[in-house]
C-alpha cells in the first residue's frame, strides 16, 4: 500500500476519538481495575519499526496476521510503519478490516459453506480479496458466488510443507488444481500460501532456520513447476514472527504474514528476543492463603495458556505451577505480595488473549494514553 494511503487510513486512529472522554486517560495504569489488557506503545511502535525496517529492502514485502491483535488501531499502526496489506484467520476478521478502511486483505485459511462465500463474494465487491483454497470444490463455489455478484476473489492455493492441517501435499496437485480453476469465472489465480507452524517453536534459533527454509522451500519448489508449466505466480505468501528472518529472505518468497511481533509474549519472546514484550495483563493479589502462596485475578478466561504458564514481569524468579483456573492463578513461593498488590501479568500466547478482552489499554512511562477497542475479538466465523 501507498505511504500517503496509510497514512489516509490512519488519520484519525493514532489517538482515540473517544479518547477525551475515558476518564482513565492520564491515569497510573497501577490505578486501573483489574484484569485489564495493557499494550506499551512505545514497546510496540518499537517492534513495528524493527519488522518493517528489516524487509524495507528486501524483495519481500510485510503483510501482517491481524489475529494477533484484532485491533484496527494497531493494524493501522502497522500499515503506516511499511506493511502492504493485512492477513486475517478469519472472515468475520476481514469484515471489520474492510468495514474500517483496508482495501487489501487476505484470508489465510479456507472458506467454505453457501453462507460465508456469500459474504466472501459480497466483501470482494468493496475490497481486494484474497482467500487460500486447497479443493476445487472450493473454487467452484466461490467461482459460481463471485460471477453471479459481478465480483472478483484472488485464490492462493495452499501447499503443505509439513504441518499437516490445510493445504495440498504435492506440487503436482498444486500444479492440477491452478490449471482447472485457470479462466474460471469470478475468481484469479494470485499465488501459492504455505506455513511453517510445526516448526515456529522450534527453540535453537539454528535449528529452527535450517528446518523452516527447508520446509518453506518445498512451497518454493512448486512455485518453479508452476513457472516451468506457463503458470505465473505472482505471489508465495506466510512465514512468522519467529520465522521471519530465515524464510523471509528465500529467494521466491514474497510477502510475511507475522503476527504476534506488533505484542510479543512469553513464548515468542524466547524465540525472538529482538522483539520487547509490549502486552501484559494488569492483575491484583486477591488472597495470600498461606506462607508463600498468592493466588491473582486472572484465569484462562483472561489469559491464553496453549503455549505453557504465564510469567509475572519484574519477577522472573517466579515460577507458575501449571495451574489456571477459569478466574484464578496460583502462584506458589510468591514474594511477599501484599493483598491488592498490582502485578503484570505475560500471557504465554498472545493471540488468544487478545481474542479474550473488547479493548486494549494503551500506556506509556506507566501513564494511560489511549484505549483502543478490540474489533473483532470473538470473531471465530
Amino acid at each position: 500500500m501507498e505511504r500517503s494511503t496509510a497514512k489516509s487510513l490512519l488519520k484519525n486512529t493514532v489517538v482515540s476519538p473517544f479518547a477525551d472522554q475515558d476518564a482513565r486517560i492520564g491515569r497510573a495504569i497501577e490505578e486501573l481495575d483489574t484484569p485489564t489488557l495493557l499494550l506499551d506503545r512505545a514497546a510496540s511502535d518499537r517492534n513495528l519499526a524493527r519488522m518493517a525496517g528489516f524487509f524495507r529492502d528486501r524483495p519481500a514485502k510485510l503483510r501482517p496476521h491481524f489475529k494477533n491483535h484484532k485491533c484496527v488501531t494497531l493494524a493501522k499502526r502497522q500499515m503506516l510503519a511499511g506493511a502492504v496489506g493485512m492477513t486475517c484467520a478469519k472472515l468475520g476478521e476481514a469484515e471489520v478490516l474492510v468495514d474500517n478502511g483496508f482495501r487489501d486483505v487476505l484470508i489465510a485459511n479456507q472458506v467454505v459453506g453457501a453462507a460465508k462465500v456469500e459474504r466472501l463474494v459480497q466483501l470482494a465487491r468493496r475490497a481486494r480479496i484474497s482467500v487460500a483454497v486447497d479443493h476445487m470444490d472450493q473454487v467452484e463455489a466461490i467461482s459460481r458466488a463471485a460471477a453471479a455478484a459481478q465480483a472478483v476473489v484472488r485464490l492462493l492455493i495452499e501447499v503443505d510443507i509439513g504441518m499437516g492441517r490445510c493445504g495440498l501435499p504435492s506440487s503436482e496437485a498444486v500444479l492440477d488444481l491452478a490449471r482447472k480453476l485457470h479462466g474460471m469465472p469470478g475468481v484469479e489465480f494470485g499465488g501459492l500460501q504455505a506455513y511453517e507452524g510445526h516448526l515456529v517453536n522450534v527453540v535453537d534459533r539454528d535449528q529452527r532456520r535450517i528446518q523452516s527454509r527447508a520446509a518453506m522451500g518445498l512451497a518454493v519448489e512448486t512455485r518453479r513447476l508452476l513457472e516451468r508449466s506457463g503458470i505465473p505466480v505472482a505471489c508465495v505468501s506466510g512465514c512468522s514472527s519467529a520465522t521471519y528472518d530465515s524464510t523471509g529472505i528465500l529467494d521466491g518468497v514474497d510477502e510475511i504474514q507475522a503476527g504476534t511481533y506488533a505484542t510479543m509474549d512469553r513464548q515468542y519472546y524466547r524465540l525472538a528476543a529482538e522483539f520487547e514484550v509490549a502486552l501484559s495483563i494488569l492483575v491484583r493479589v486477591i488472597s495470600r492463603p498461606g506462607p508463600g502462596k498468592a493466588v491473582l485475578d486472572v484465569g484462562v478466561k483472561g489469559a491464553g495458556a496453549e503455549f505453557g504458564v504465564p510469567g509475572i514481569r519484574d519477577y522472573p524468579e517466579v515460577v507458575i505451577p501449571f495451574f489456571l483456573a477459569e478466574e484464578h492463578v496460583v502462584v506458589n513461593q510468591a514474594p511477599e505480595w501484599s493483598i491488592g498488590q498490582p502485578l503484570h501479568l505475560i500471557p504465554s500466547h498472545a493471540c488468544t488473549t487478545c481474542n479474550l478482552y473488547r479493548e486494549i489499554v494503551a500506556h506509556e512511562d506507566g501513564i494511560v494514553v489511549d484505549v483502543w477497542p478490540i474489533e473483532a475479538s470473538g470473531r471465530l466465523a
